[in-house]
């Protein structure tokens, strides 16, 4: 933005479209001044503390980020407002804005914002800028990845796909249970790629008599179809039944998900996601970290690279994967994995709550790793993927910080040279 001259009094404020947002967390997640925060319906802005960086537009997978109102200052649009917002307000007319003093809009120049707000991150030792994991995440798709798709079928004209399979793929007899769904869209063209996510709206009217909103989950098959050759995908899901505080709740989308039979219709809308991809050049590593239903695009990329290399046409570079999970009867895809090739992927369990055993992280298991994260760091062909609960993701990067920093690499360049080459990438919620 051009910030030699600024208009008194205005301001070009950053809205975020709530008929189009998906909910999905990667604005909040990407801003780097905690401008944008949520309730159980809206994602706002505060406009006294964007400062119009620009950093949460590009992850945007529906583009609802991008939306600006010339307003005074006086009144711009509260956070308390913002939250109570069905659709966007309209602009000012020319009119209005001469009312209020305010030049025509294409004159007005963006005003500067307030100091960003505090950080969530722990408070640093005196001197310390506090550690900030999102700015490592890339915003660029790896170079050698294939072109995607994005919002063929937006919120307000979603597609209809069939349910043709339902599996609980955690251990039976758990309440924890994470299902397998699959989804068919018929002859109507659904193309996605690994890494990529789709939503879904539930039916019905919450508390307020509103439809509900699409939850978005990302897609666990490869490019090709959970059944080679079909049009259709493969979702990962998980029975909501508590909050992040433990109380008891049952979650609107995962339980109308995980309950679907098969023959069943779901309207679906997307797909999204233009980073998150795998990249496609002979040789390339790739790193995955994740936890719970975070395996979705990990599973996704394993399983086209295991169909390259059945093909024989392939010859792939490593595959990491570290899967973290409570107990091991909780985690996903546990018995598929235990039978994949050891020469063909490298696993790493970690598990939080096996009774008589000390707690785990992908984190810790990582740092067991070490040699072999540093070799894959210094290779350019190296690409990391994180995927799971937003609470991993700075415990993650601080692990591959810590690893490379042991070994003698200066993070700094090493961390500014995996965001900038699209090969690390966090998608977190």
């Amino acid at each position: 933005m051009d910030m030699a001259t600024i208009q008194v009094g205005v301001i070009k404020q950053h809205l975020i479209d709530p008929e189009i947002c998906i909910r999905c967390n990667t604005c909040e997640a990407t801003c780097p001044v905690d401008a944008i925060t949520h309730d159980d319906r809206n994602y706002v802005v505060r406009a006294d503390v964007c400062n119009g960086c620009m950093a949460c537009i590009s992850p945007c997978p529906t583009g609802s980020i991008d939306n600006w109102r010339t307003m005074p200052v006086a009144r711009a649009y509260s956070i308390e407002e913002q939250l109570t917002w069905d659709e966007l307000p309209a602009e000012l007319s020319p009119e209005q804005l001469e009312a209020e003093g305010v030049a025509s809009a294409d004159e007005v120049v963006i005003q500067a914002q307030a100091q960003p707000a505090a950080s969530p991150q722990p408070a640093a030792a005196p001197g310390e800028v506090p550690f900030n994991s999102a700015q490592y995440g890339a915003t660029v798709p790896p170079w050698s990845a294939a072109h995607a798709y994005t919002n063929l079928f937006p919120p307000k004209t979603p597609t209809t796909a069939t349910v043709v399979g339902n599996f609980n793929c955690t251990e039976a007899g758990y309440e924890n249970q994470t299902h397998h769904i699959v989804l068919d869209f018929g002859a109507m063209p659904f193309p996605v790629l690994e890494g990529q996510s789709i939503a879904i709206i539930p039916p019905g009217t919450d508390a307020n008599g509103k439809a509900h909103f699409a939850r978005q989950y990302s897609i666990a098959s490869p490019r090709n179809g959970e059944r080679p050759g079909y049009n259709n995908i493969s979702l990962t899901v998980k029975r909501v039944l508590q909050d992040h505080q433990g109380n008891p709740v049952r979650g609107v989308a995962s339980n109308y998900v995980c309950d679907l039979k098969v023959g069943d219709k779901v309207q679906v809308i997307g797909p999204f996601g233009s980073s998150f991809l795998m990249p496609n050049h002979p040789k390339s590593h790739i790193v995955m970290i994740c936890t719970g239903t975070g395996s979705a695009p990990m599973r996704a990329m394993t399983e086209w690279r295991r169909r390259l290399r059945k093909s024989g046409k392939f010859e792939g570079g490593k595959l990491m994967l570290f899967f973290g999970a409570r107990t091991q009867q909780e985690l996903p895809y546990f018995g598929p994995l235990q039978n994949l090739p050891k020469d063909f992927i490298d696993i790493n369990f970690a598990f939080s709550r096996t009774p008589g055993q000390p707690k785990r992280y992908v984190q810790d298991a990582m740092r067991e790793r070490a040699a072999d994260l540093v070799a894959l760091l210094k290779d350019g062909q190296s690409h990391i993927y994180v995927c799971g609960l937003k609470s991993m993701e700075e415990g993650v990067v601080l692990a591959l910080r810590d690893v490379a920093v042991e070994a003698g690499l200066d993070w700094d360049t090493v961390g500014a040279s995996l965001k900038r080459e699209g090969r690390l990438h966090l998608e977190t919620y």
